[in-house]
């Protein structure tokens, strides 16, 4: 089966009555697993982002060889989803190894550099079929090592967004309304009718990063009123780690290391279950 770019990939999550697509952060390959059978479970198409960190430690043809036999063995439509890279060498090379989605992250550029980029990233991707996801505006919190101080957080404009999409064509826009990377205890502020109003200028896929502490309610709303990826990372890390520290801590020295890491894959895939639910 081959590997689905986002646009395509979205288009069989609205077949499936779904409107928004869950994108879902890898960060070692005992996780995959889970993520099929999350996706089994829901009937839901299934897209794997994964960090440039990530792609230099399992290595890119890896991931691409292990998701592509799996979405073909358990005949769950897939896409691969490079995250937030700033670098055109590292795309280059996941385009080149087969990865099917790429996110040019030029949120720190001054607009006009970030949009040249992105056209750039674009020119490179097309042909190959593959989507492109940008950013405007500076989310504040910490992704793969880089952070953004919350003072220095900027929300997404409605103007700047309709030029930025006008400008580039870009596949999906990931925006800044009030949402953080990582791990945040608070509640999130979601700025819904600045979501509404930048809908309505750009027509466009917007990705909603950050969604560690979205309310449910705030998460439906936002798939509701234009969000059409959601980025989770942070809570299915959290509970993979909080598992598998039990479970080594309790195990043996000849246990069989699959025995603790069995408990952390189910919360994984509880987790994207709850999560994929909220997106119809």
């Amino acid at each position: 089966m081959k590997l689905y770019n986002f646009t395509d990939l979205l288009q069989v999550a609205k077949e499936r009555e779904f409107k928004a697509l869950g994108s879902f952060n890898l960060h070692c390959l005992e996780m995959l697993p889970a993520f099929f059978k999350a996706a089994e479970k829901t009937n839901s198409p299934l897209m794997i982002q994964i960090s440039t960190g990530t792609a230099k430690y399992l290595g890119h043809k890896l991931l691409v060889d292990a998701i592509r036999s799996l979405s073909e063995s358990r005949n769950v439509p897939t896409c691969l989803h490079l995250d937030h890279c700033s670098d055109l060498d590292a795309i280059q090379t996941a385009l080149d190894a087969g990865f099917s989605s790429i996110m040019y992250d030029g949120s720190h550029l001054p607009i006009e550099e970030n949009i040249a980029n992105t056209r750039r990233v674009i020119d490179m991707a097309r042909p190959l079929a593959v989507s492109v996801e940008a950013e405007l505006g500076a989310i504040g919190g910490s992704e793969d090592g880089k952070e953004v101080e919350m003072n220095d957080a900027a929300f997404t404009t409605v103007d700047e967004a309709k030029r930025f999409v006008d400008e580039t064509g870009v596949d999906m826009l990931a925006i800044s309304i009030g949402t953080v990377h990582g791990l945040y205890t608070g509640k999130a502020h979601i700025q819904h009718q600045r979501l509404a109003e930048i809908t309505d200028a750009t027509k466009t896929p917007l990705v909603l990063h950050g969604g560690t502490g979205v309310s449910d309610e705030d998460m439906r709303l936002a798939v509701r009123s234009g969000i059409e990826k959601v980025n989770v990372g942070t809570e299915m890390n959290v509970q993979w780690v909080a598992n598998c520290k039990q479970t080594f801590e309790k195990g043996k020295v000849n246990d069989s290391v699959r025995n603790f890491l069995v408990p952390a894959n189910d919360a994984v895939t509880n987790v994207l279950v709850e999560k994929i639910q909220l997106f119809r």
